[in-house]
């Protein structure tokens, strides 16, 4: 069966001590309400090794926000599937629509990454999602699908299994905007046919799809309840410890 998951993306928030904080405070509040799904927080680099110390781990993993698509050497700045394992996270978050638009990173450069982080004992939560014109221009299932066929298709059945994917609709990030619940499970059902019809309907059927737009509380009980969402990836809703666990709780 796949896993509901609730993944908190900080992105460049929070000093050190303020994410040894919150992560303390979602810990806290996870050990007092004991959670129906599985729970992420993708923290700053930095921030990594003292956040796993700071979480119950059988409560809640601990996930970076990238990875290098390189194992080593004079890349300098970058950091490497190998160094994230070494703090004790266990999810790398690869391909955000931030990535993708900000820092130019491709497809091509995001299947390197994926192999990394798999071969490194890394879980994957690799992001895809259309931008509002291709929304607009009904272009958002041939988006999705050269998205994960491009960078994730190389994959053996047994590798790809091991990937949670995060649907992001890039318009409705930060804008308010939400995807309806019903086209959020038409994409989502979607997304788990591309798979299947790559890799059987097993592999497609214990393959976690969570939604990435604009989730709170207010509605992710409402996305949750699609049989094809199976979670949210939360940006800024993961920056309150109650406001994030008002989602947790839609499960």
């Amino acid at each position: 069966m796949r896993q509901n998951i609730v993944a908190g993306n900080w992105k460049m928030n929070n000093t050190l001590e303020e994410g040894i904080k919150l992560a303390k405070e979602v810990s806290a509040i996870l050990t007092a309400n004991k959670p129906n799904c599985k729970v992420v927080l993708g923290a700053p680099f930095i921030h990594l090794t003292e956040v796993v110390k700071a979480v119950d781990s059988s409560l809640v993993g601990i996930a970076a926000q990238n990875c290098a698509n390189k194992e080593s050497g004079a890349y300098t700045g970058e950091i490497s599937a190998s160094m994230v394992k070494s703090t004790g996270a266990t999810y790398v978050i690869l391909g955000h629509s931030e990535r993708r638009a900000y820092y130019g990173e491709t497809n091509a450069l995001l299947k390197e990454k994926t192999d990394l982080a798999l071969a490194n004992g890394l879980t994957p939560i690799f992001c895809i999602g259309e931008v509002l014109e291709e929304r607009e221009a009904n272009k958002h299932f041939e988006v999705v699908k050269n998205q994960i066929e491009e960078a994730l298709f190389h994959l053996s059945a047994d590798a790809f299994s091991k990937i949670v994917l995060a649907y992001e609709p890039v318009w409705a990030i930060g804008t308010g905007k939400t995807a309806s619940p019903e086209q959020a499970q038409e994409i989502h059902a979607y997304i788990r046919k591309v798979v299947a019809d790559k890799f059987g309907a097993s592999v497609a059927d214990n393959t976690s799809i969570l939604y990435g737009g604009s989730c709170k509380a207010s509605n992710a009980k409402e996305l949750f309840a699609n049989p094809d969402v199976d979670g949210g990836l939360i940006g800024g809703a993961s920056l309150n410890a109650e406001d994030f666990y008002g989602i947790i709780a839609a499960f």
